[in-house]
Protein backbone atom coordinates (compact mmCIF):
# COMPACT_ATOMS: atom_id res chain seq x y z
CA UNK A 1 0.00 0.00 0.00
CA UNK A 2 2.85 2.32 1.12
CA UNK A 3 4.43 1.76 -2.45
CA UNK A 4 1.07 2.16 -4.44
CA UNK A 5 0.93 5.61 -2.82
CA UNK A 6 4.28 6.65 -3.47
CA UNK A 7 4.01 5.88 -6.72
CA UNK A 8 0.37 7.19 -7.15
CA UNK A 9 1.69 10.30 -5.59
CA UNK A 10 4.88 10.60 -7.65
CA UNK A 11 2.72 9.87 -10.99
CA UNK A 12 0.05 13.02 -9.96
CA UNK A 13 2.56 15.53 -9.16
CA UNK A 14 4.44 14.64 -12.53
CA UNK A 15 1.33 14.86 -14.46
CA UNK A 16 0.48 18.32 -12.57
CA UNK A 17 4.11 20.17 -13.62
CA UNK A 18 3.63 18.39 -17.17
CA UNK A 19 0.37 19.87 -17.99
CA UNK A 20 1.52 23.33 -16.52
CA UNK A 21 4.56 23.53 -18.60
CA UNK A 22 1.94 22.38 -21.46
CA UNK A 23 -0.72 24.76 -20.71
CA UNK A 24 1.82 27.75 -20.40
CA UNK A 25 3.86 26.80 -23.64
CA UNK A 26 0.79 26.98 -25.80
CA UNK A 27 -0.41 30.70 -23.57
CA UNK A 28 2.91 31.72 -24.40
CA UNK A 29 2.67 30.79 -28.43
CA UNK A 30 -0.36 32.55 -29.29
CA UNK A 31 1.26 35.25 -27.78
CA UNK A 32 4.05 34.75 -29.49
CA UNK A 33 1.69 34.52 -32.71
CA UNK A 34 -0.04 37.63 -31.77
CA UNK A 35 3.27 39.54 -31.70
CA UNK A 36 4.70 38.12 -34.63
CA UNK A 37 1.34 39.24 -36.54
CA UNK A 38 2.27 42.88 -35.24
CA UNK A 39 6.13 42.75 -36.47
CA UNK A 40 4.93 41.25 -39.34
CA UNK A 41 2.75 44.32 -40.21
CA UNK A 42 5.72 46.50 -38.78
CA UNK A 43 7.70 45.46 -41.43
CA UNK A 44 5.60 45.42 -44.16
CA UNK A 45 3.98 49.16 -44.00
CA UNK A 46 7.02 50.87 -42.82
CA UNK A 47 8.13 53.30 -45.70
CA UNK A 48 11.79 54.68 -46.07
CA UNK A 49 12.32 58.17 -47.07
CA UNK A 50 15.84 59.22 -47.95
CA UNK A 51 17.09 57.13 -45.75
CA UNK A 52 14.49 57.59 -42.70
CA UNK A 53 11.82 55.12 -41.65
CA UNK A 54 8.72 55.86 -40.94
CA UNK A 55 6.21 53.62 -39.22
CA UNK A 56 2.44 53.05 -40.67
CA UNK A 57 -0.41 53.85 -38.99
CA UNK A 58 -1.64 51.55 -37.03
CA UNK A 59 -4.68 50.80 -35.56
CA UNK A 60 -3.99 48.61 -32.65
CA UNK A 61 -5.88 50.78 -29.58
CA UNK A 62 -3.67 49.51 -27.43
CA UNK A 63 -0.38 50.85 -28.64
CA UNK A 64 -1.95 54.17 -28.38
CA UNK A 65 -2.56 54.12 -24.94
CA UNK A 66 0.17 54.48 -22.56
CA UNK A 67 1.57 51.77 -20.94
CA UNK A 68 -1.48 49.75 -22.00
CA UNK A 69 0.87 46.91 -22.06
CA UNK A 70 1.11 46.38 -25.37
CA UNK A 71 3.98 47.67 -27.07
CA UNK A 72 5.74 48.28 -30.64
CA UNK A 73 8.97 49.90 -31.27
CA UNK A 74 11.07 50.06 -34.69
CA UNK A 75 14.93 50.38 -33.99
CA UNK A 76 18.63 49.90 -35.19
CA UNK A 77 22.12 48.89 -33.65
CA UNK A 78 24.30 51.35 -32.66
CA UNK A 79 27.93 51.52 -31.96
CA UNK A 80 29.09 48.51 -29.48
CA UNK A 81 25.69 46.97 -30.24
CA UNK A 82 23.90 48.99 -28.38
CA UNK A 83 19.68 49.39 -29.97
CA UNK A 84 19.20 52.86 -30.67
CA UNK A 85 15.17 53.31 -31.40
CA UNK A 86 13.77 54.85 -34.52
CA UNK A 87 9.88 54.93 -33.75
CA UNK A 88 7.88 53.48 -30.82
CA UNK A 89 4.18 52.88 -30.23
CA UNK A 90 2.22 55.97 -27.94
CA UNK A 91 1.78 53.19 -25.22
CA UNK A 92 5.75 53.51 -24.37
CA UNK A 93 5.35 57.15 -23.94
CA UNK A 94 8.81 58.48 -22.94
CA UNK A 95 10.00 54.92 -22.25
CA UNK A 96 11.56 52.40 -24.49
CA UNK A 97 11.69 48.61 -24.28
CA UNK A 98 14.16 46.89 -22.83
CA UNK A 99 15.87 44.18 -25.41
CA UNK A 100 18.35 41.43 -23.51
CA UNK A 101 22.21 42.35 -23.80
CA UNK A 102 22.88 39.67 -26.35
CA UNK A 103 20.36 40.29 -28.55
CA UNK A 104 22.35 41.39 -31.64
CA UNK A 105 24.17 38.08 -31.45
CA UNK A 106 20.82 35.97 -31.29
CA UNK A 107 19.77 37.84 -34.25
CA UNK A 108 22.64 37.27 -36.07
CA UNK A 109 22.76 33.69 -35.62
CA UNK A 110 18.78 33.76 -36.93
CA UNK A 111 18.87 35.60 -39.70
CA UNK A 112 15.48 36.70 -41.12
CA UNK A 113 14.19 34.59 -38.03
CA UNK A 114 12.02 36.23 -35.15
CA UNK A 115 13.80 36.15 -31.62
CA UNK A 116 11.37 35.76 -28.23
CA UNK A 117 12.09 36.64 -24.56
CA UNK A 118 10.80 37.87 -21.43
CA UNK A 119 11.45 41.54 -19.99
CA UNK A 120 10.51 43.88 -18.06
CA UNK A 121 7.71 46.99 -19.09
CA UNK A 122 7.50 50.53 -18.10
CA UNK A 123 5.95 50.24 -15.11
CA UNK A 124 8.08 47.21 -14.53
CA UNK A 125 5.91 44.57 -15.51
CA UNK A 126 6.90 41.46 -16.98
CA UNK A 127 6.39 41.24 -20.69
CA UNK A 128 6.64 39.05 -23.69
CA UNK A 129 8.80 40.32 -26.16
CA UNK A 130 9.84 39.49 -30.05
CA UNK A 131 12.53 40.94 -32.43
CA UNK A 132 12.49 40.73 -36.04
CA UNK A 133 15.94 41.79 -38.28
CA UNK A 134 15.31 42.81 -41.83
CA UNK A 135 16.14 45.57 -44.13
CA UNK A 136 14.26 47.60 -45.44
CA UNK A 137 14.24 49.13 -49.44
CA UNK A 138 16.00 52.18 -49.46
CA UNK A 139 17.95 51.94 -46.27
CA UNK A 140 21.48 50.09 -46.07
CA UNK A 141 22.02 49.51 -42.27
CA UNK A 142 18.99 46.63 -41.24
CA UNK A 143 16.08 47.73 -39.11
CA UNK A 144 14.71 45.64 -36.07
CA UNK A 145 11.51 45.22 -35.28
CA UNK A 146 10.59 45.01 -31.62
CA UNK A 147 6.74 44.24 -30.63
CA UNK A 148 5.63 43.12 -26.05
CA UNK A 149 2.90 42.24 -24.48
CA UNK A 150 2.07 42.32 -20.57
CA UNK A 151 2.07 38.73 -19.50
CA UNK A 152 0.70 39.27 -16.20
CA UNK A 153 -2.82 37.71 -17.66
CA UNK A 154 -0.89 34.90 -18.69
CA UNK A 155 0.62 33.92 -15.11
CA UNK A 156 -2.84 35.05 -13.85
CA UNK A 157 -3.58 31.91 -16.23
CA UNK A 158 -1.39 29.61 -15.23
CA UNK A 159 -1.51 29.98 -11.72
CA UNK A 160 -5.44 29.56 -11.94
CA UNK A 161 -5.00 26.52 -14.21
CA UNK A 162 -2.34 24.71 -11.34
CA UNK A 163 -4.79 25.51 -8.76
CA UNK A 164 -7.51 23.73 -10.64
CA UNK A 165 -5.91 20.57 -11.91
CA UNK A 166 -4.40 20.58 -8.70
CA UNK A 167 -7.24 19.93 -7.36
CA UNK A 168 -8.19 17.74 -9.27
CA UNK A 169 -5.63 15.58 -9.31
CA UNK A 170 -6.12 15.93 -5.72
CA UNK A 171 -9.56 14.68 -5.64
CA UNK A 172 -8.14 11.81 -8.22
CA UNK A 173 -5.16 10.73 -6.10
CA UNK A 174 -7.39 10.03 -2.97
CA UNK A 175 -9.72 8.23 -5.31
CA UNK A 176 -6.88 6.02 -6.07
CA UNK A 177 -5.60 5.78 -3.17
CA UNK A 178 -8.95 4.61 -1.61
CA UNK A 179 -9.19 2.44 -4.04
CA UNK A 180 -6.04 0.98 -3.44
CA UNK A 181 -6.98 0.65 0.15
CA UNK A 182 -10.25 -1.12 -0.65
CA UNK A 183 -8.22 -3.27 -3.44
CA UNK A 184 -5.44 -4.60 -0.62
CA UNK A 185 -7.78 -5.15 2.26
CA UNK A 186 -10.10 -6.86 0.15
CA UNK A 187 -7.51 -8.73 -1.38
CA UNK A 188 -5.89 -9.91 1.54
CA UNK A 189 -8.86 -10.26 3.37
CA UNK A 190 -8.22 -13.90 3.09
CA UNK A 191 -4.85 -13.66 4.82
CA UNK A 192 -5.95 -11.77 7.51
CA UNK A 193 -8.62 -14.60 8.32
CA UNK A 194 -6.22 -17.34 8.05
CA UNK A 195 -3.97 -15.47 10.56
CA UNK A 196 -6.51 -15.49 13.03
CA UNK A 197 -7.41 -18.84 12.39
CA UNK A 198 -3.41 -20.07 13.03
CA UNK A 199 -3.82 -17.72 16.09
CA UNK A 200 -6.77 -19.93 17.30
CA UNK A 201 -5.32 -22.93 16.68
CA UNK A 202 -2.34 -21.80 18.90
CA UNK A 203 -4.18 -20.87 21.76
CA UNK A 204 -6.45 -23.70 21.98
CA UNK A 205 -9.53 -22.25 20.75
CA UNK A 206 -9.44 -24.89 17.44
CA UNK A 207 -7.78 -27.94 16.36
CA UNK A 208 -7.21 -27.35 12.64
CA UNK A 209 -7.93 -24.80 9.59
CA UNK A 210 -11.31 -24.99 8.38
CA UNK A 211 -12.31 -21.72 6.54
CA UNK A 212 -12.49 -22.59 3.03
CA UNK A 213 -9.57 -20.25 1.05
CA UNK A 214 -9.08 -19.10 -2.03
CA UNK A 215 -6.97 -21.66 -4.49
CA UNK A 216 -3.69 -19.43 -3.84
CA UNK A 217 -4.13 -20.31 -0.39
CA UNK A 218 -5.26 -23.68 -0.21
CA UNK A 219 -1.40 -25.08 -0.34
CA UNK A 220 -0.48 -23.22 2.32
CA UNK A 221 -3.53 -24.49 4.76
CA UNK A 222 -3.04 -28.02 3.46
CA UNK A 223 0.51 -27.60 4.86
CA UNK A 224 -0.30 -26.04 8.45
CA UNK A 225 -3.26 -28.26 8.97
CA UNK A 226 -0.58 -31.00 8.34
CA UNK A 227 1.47 -29.30 10.53
CA UNK A 228 -0.16 -29.50 13.17
CA UNK A 229 -1.58 -33.13 12.60
CA UNK A 230 2.21 -34.24 12.66
CA UNK A 231 2.64 -32.12 15.76
CA UNK A 232 -0.52 -33.82 17.78
CA UNK A 233 1.20 -37.30 16.69
CA UNK A 234 4.62 -36.28 17.70
CA UNK A 235 3.12 -35.33 21.54
CA UNK A 236 0.84 -38.35 21.68
CA UNK A 237 4.26 -40.72 21.10
CA UNK A 238 5.68 -38.70 23.47
CA UNK A 239 3.02 -39.32 26.09
CA UNK A 240 2.84 -42.88 24.91
CA UNK A 241 6.60 -43.40 25.61
CA UNK A 242 6.50 -41.64 28.78
CA UNK A 243 4.18 -43.62 30.19
CA UNK A 244 5.83 -47.23 28.81
CA UNK A 245 9.09 -45.39 30.85
CA UNK A 246 6.96 -45.17 33.96
CA UNK A 247 5.66 -48.66 33.58
CA UNK A 248 8.92 -50.24 33.32
CA UNK A 249 10.45 -48.40 35.51
CA UNK A 250 7.69 -48.69 38.61
CA UNK A 251 7.89 -52.44 38.56
CA UNK A 252 12.01 -53.12 39.12
CA UNK A 253 11.99 -50.10 41.85
CA UNK A 254 8.55 -51.64 43.61
CA UNK A 255 10.46 -55.24 43.73
CA UNK A 256 13.82 -53.88 45.14
CA UNK A 257 12.22 -51.87 47.63
CA UNK A 258 10.18 -55.03 48.97
CA UNK A 259 13.08 -57.40 48.75
CA UNK A 260 14.97 -54.46 51.16
CA UNK A 261 12.01 -54.77 53.13
CA UNK A 262 12.06 -58.14 53.44
CA UNK A 263 15.92 -58.30 53.97
CA UNK A 264 16.54 -55.19 56.96
CA UNK A 265 20.15 -54.63 57.67
CA UNK A 266 22.74 -51.88 56.84
CA UNK A 267 22.51 -53.42 53.07
CA UNK A 268 18.69 -53.22 53.17
CA UNK A 269 18.73 -49.46 54.04
CA UNK A 270 21.28 -47.89 52.14
CA UNK A 271 18.96 -49.73 49.05
CA UNK A 272 15.52 -48.68 50.45
CA UNK A 273 17.33 -45.02 50.48
CA UNK A 274 18.87 -45.32 47.02
CA UNK A 275 15.66 -46.85 45.05
CA UNK A 276 13.60 -43.79 47.23
CA UNK A 277 15.98 -41.11 45.85
CA UNK A 278 15.43 -43.44 42.02
CA UNK A 279 11.64 -43.34 42.51
CA UNK A 280 11.70 -39.14 43.25
CA UNK A 281 13.93 -38.84 40.23
CA UNK A 282 11.61 -40.68 37.82
CA UNK A 283 9.25 -38.72 38.64
CA UNK A 284 10.53 -35.71 38.90
CA UNK A 285 11.75 -36.43 34.83
CA UNK A 286 9.02 -38.46 33.97
CA UNK A 287 6.63 -35.32 35.06
CA UNK A 288 8.67 -32.28 33.74
CA UNK A 289 9.40 -34.66 29.99
CA UNK A 290 5.26 -34.91 30.17
CA UNK A 291 4.83 -31.09 30.58
CA UNK A 292 7.20 -30.24 28.05
CA UNK A 293 5.43 -32.75 25.23
CA UNK A 294 1.91 -30.81 26.65
CA UNK A 295 3.22 -27.33 26.00
CA UNK A 296 4.10 -28.59 22.37
CA UNK A 297 0.58 -29.53 21.85
CA UNK A 298 -1.08 -26.13 23.05
CA UNK A 299 -4.49 -27.62 22.25
CA UNK A 300 -6.02 -27.51 25.83
CA UNK A 301 -7.85 -25.13 27.84
CA UNK A 302 -8.34 -25.18 31.33
CA UNK A 303 -10.68 -23.43 33.83
CA UNK A 304 -8.77 -21.74 36.39
CA UNK A 305 -11.22 -21.27 38.41
CA UNK A 306 -12.52 -24.55 38.29
CA UNK A 307 -9.25 -25.70 39.61
CA UNK A 308 -8.70 -23.25 42.34
CA UNK A 309 -12.41 -24.51 43.45
CA UNK A 310 -11.57 -28.09 43.32
CA UNK A 311 -7.90 -27.45 45.29
CA UNK A 312 -9.63 -25.25 47.60
CA UNK A 313 -12.37 -27.45 49.06
CA UNK A 314 -10.05 -30.76 49.33
CA UNK A 315 -7.24 -28.92 51.02
CA UNK A 316 -9.54 -27.35 53.30
CA UNK A 317 -10.59 -30.29 54.59
CA UNK A 318 -7.06 -32.18 54.99
CA UNK A 319 -5.78 -29.24 56.86
CA UNK A 320 -9.13 -28.87 58.54
CA UNK A 321 -7.71 -29.51 62.01
CA UNK A 322 -5.28 -26.64 61.48
CA UNK A 323 -8.38 -24.66 60.66
CA UNK A 324 -7.03 -23.36 57.38
CA UNK A 325 -8.92 -21.02 55.36
CA UNK A 326 -8.36 -20.65 51.04
CA UNK A 327 -9.41 -17.14 49.76
CA UNK A 328 -9.47 -17.56 46.40
CA UNK A 329 -10.28 -15.51 43.43
CA UNK A 330 -10.03 -15.89 39.00
CA UNK A 331 -11.79 -14.57 36.99
CA UNK A 332 -14.53 -16.42 34.91
CA UNK A 333 -12.47 -15.53 31.38
CA UNK A 334 -9.06 -17.21 32.43
CA UNK A 335 -8.17 -20.57 31.32
CA UNK A 336 -4.87 -22.18 31.33
CA UNK A 337 -3.03 -22.96 27.78
CA UNK A 338 -2.43 -27.27 28.55
CA UNK A 339 -3.78 -29.74 30.54
CA UNK A 340 -5.87 -29.53 33.67
CA UNK A 341 -2.90 -31.71 35.17
CA UNK A 342 -0.20 -29.84 34.72
CA UNK A 343 -2.03 -26.40 36.33
CA UNK A 344 -3.13 -29.47 39.64
CA UNK A 345 0.42 -29.83 40.13
CA UNK A 346 1.64 -26.50 39.92
CA UNK A 347 -1.40 -24.71 41.90
CA UNK A 348 -1.93 -27.93 44.27
CA UNK A 349 1.94 -27.42 45.45
CA UNK A 350 1.76 -24.01 45.76
CA UNK A 351 -1.50 -23.80 47.39
CA UNK A 352 -0.77 -27.08 50.05
CA UNK A 353 3.02 -25.42 50.57
CA UNK A 354 0.59 -22.32 51.74
CA UNK A 355 -1.17 -24.55 54.07
CA UNK A 356 1.37 -26.61 55.86
CA UNK A 357 3.33 -23.27 56.72
CA UNK A 358 0.33 -20.61 57.31
CA UNK A 359 -1.41 -20.02 60.69
CA UNK A 360 -4.86 -20.38 59.08
CA UNK A 361 -4.99 -18.01 56.24
CA UNK A 362 -4.45 -18.74 52.43
CA UNK A 363 -4.99 -16.16 49.66
CA UNK A 364 -4.69 -17.48 45.87
CA UNK A 365 -5.57 -15.40 42.83
CA UNK A 366 -5.70 -15.52 39.10
CA UNK A 367 -5.14 -12.52 37.16
CA UNK A 368 -4.75 -11.65 33.07
CA UNK A 369 -1.14 -10.46 32.94
CA UNK A 370 -1.71 -9.33 29.03
CA UNK A 371 -4.00 -11.23 26.57
CA UNK A 372 -1.44 -14.59 26.47
CA UNK A 373 -0.76 -14.96 29.96
CA UNK A 374 -1.90 -14.76 33.48
CA UNK A 375 -0.57 -14.41 36.97
CA UNK A 376 -1.09 -17.11 39.61
CA UNK A 377 -0.41 -15.81 43.23
CA UNK A 378 -0.48 -17.78 46.71
CA UNK A 379 -0.05 -16.20 49.92
CA UNK A 380 0.14 -17.43 53.18
CA UNK A 381 0.14 -15.59 57.10
CA UNK A 382 3.04 -17.86 57.97
CA UNK A 383 6.60 -17.35 59.31
CA UNK A 384 7.96 -16.28 55.52
CA UNK A 385 11.48 -17.22 54.20
CA UNK A 386 14.32 -15.48 54.47
CA UNK A 387 15.36 -13.31 50.89
CA UNK A 388 18.72 -14.91 51.25
CA UNK A 389 17.05 -18.91 51.48
CA UNK A 390 14.38 -18.31 48.91
CA UNK A 391 16.72 -19.76 45.99
CA UNK A 392 17.90 -22.73 48.28
CA UNK A 393 14.25 -23.99 48.55
CA UNK A 394 13.96 -24.23 44.65
CA UNK A 395 16.66 -27.32 44.81
CA UNK A 396 15.15 -30.61 44.47
CA UNK A 397 14.47 -32.17 47.61
CA UNK A 398 15.32 -29.12 49.45
CA UNK A 399 13.78 -29.16 53.20
CA UNK A 400 14.60 -26.86 55.43
CA UNK A 401 12.68 -27.79 58.32
CA UNK A 402 13.52 -31.88 58.63
CA UNK A 403 11.04 -31.95 60.93
CA UNK A 404 8.19 -30.57 58.76
CA UNK A 405 6.22 -33.18 56.55
CA UNK A 406 7.17 -33.34 52.93
CA UNK A 407 9.79 -34.58 50.35
CA UNK A 408 10.83 -30.99 49.30
CA UNK A 409 10.04 -31.45 45.98
CA UNK A 410 6.83 -29.22 45.98
CA UNK A 411 8.51 -25.97 45.06
CA UNK A 412 10.99 -27.55 42.73
CA UNK A 413 8.00 -29.50 40.93
CA UNK A 414 6.23 -26.32 40.83
CA UNK A 415 9.60 -24.41 39.37
CA UNK A 416 10.14 -27.08 36.69
CA UNK A 417 6.51 -26.90 35.63
CA UNK A 418 6.83 -23.53 35.06
CA UNK A 419 9.71 -23.62 33.13
CA UNK A 420 8.54 -25.85 30.63
CA UNK A 421 5.61 -23.71 29.92
CA UNK A 422 8.22 -20.45 29.42
CA UNK A 423 8.16 -18.89 33.13
CA UNK A 424 9.63 -19.12 36.47
CA UNK A 425 8.84 -19.14 40.21
CA UNK A 426 9.38 -15.99 42.28
CA UNK A 427 9.42 -16.01 46.07
CA UNK A 428 8.92 -12.76 48.23
CA UNK A 429 6.96 -11.22 51.00
CA UNK A 430 3.28 -11.73 51.67
CA UNK A 431 1.05 -8.39 52.29
CA UNK A 432 -0.37 -11.07 54.87
CA UNK A 433 3.22 -11.42 56.79
CA UNK A 434 4.32 -14.94 55.15
CA UNK A 435 5.33 -16.09 51.89
CA UNK A 436 4.33 -14.96 48.29
CA UNK A 437 4.63 -17.43 45.42
CA UNK A 438 3.94 -15.94 42.02
CA UNK A 439 4.30 -17.56 38.15
CA UNK A 440 3.24 -16.39 34.78
CA UNK A 441 1.56 -18.97 33.10
CA UNK A 442 0.36 -19.34 29.04
CA UNK A 443 -3.75 -18.11 28.98
CA UNK A 444 -5.99 -19.42 26.64
CA UNK A 445 -8.51 -17.34 24.68
CA UNK A 446 -11.91 -17.15 26.50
Amino acid sequence: MLLAFGWSLAALLVFVVVCTMLFQQAAIHRVDQTLGELTDNLLTYSTVDDGQVFAPPLTDERALRAYSGRYWEIAEFAAGGKVKPIARSYSLFDAVLKPPEDLAARLKAKPGKAVAYDTRGPLNEPLRARAQQNWLTGRKAPVIFLAAEDRTSIDRDVRGFVAATAGAFILLGAMLIGAIVIQVRVGLRPLFELRREVADVRRGKAERLAETYPSELTPLTDELNALVQHNQEVVERQRTHVGNLAHALKTPISVMLTEADQRPGPLADVVTRQTEAMRQQVDHHLRRARAAARTQGQGERTSVAEVLDELSRTLERIFRDKGVAIDWDAAEDIYFLGERQDLLEIAGNAVENACKWCKGKVRVRAEAFGPERFRLVVEDDGPGLPPDRRDEVLRRGARLDETAPGSGLGLSIIDELARAYGSVLTLGDSSLGGLRLSTDLPRAGA
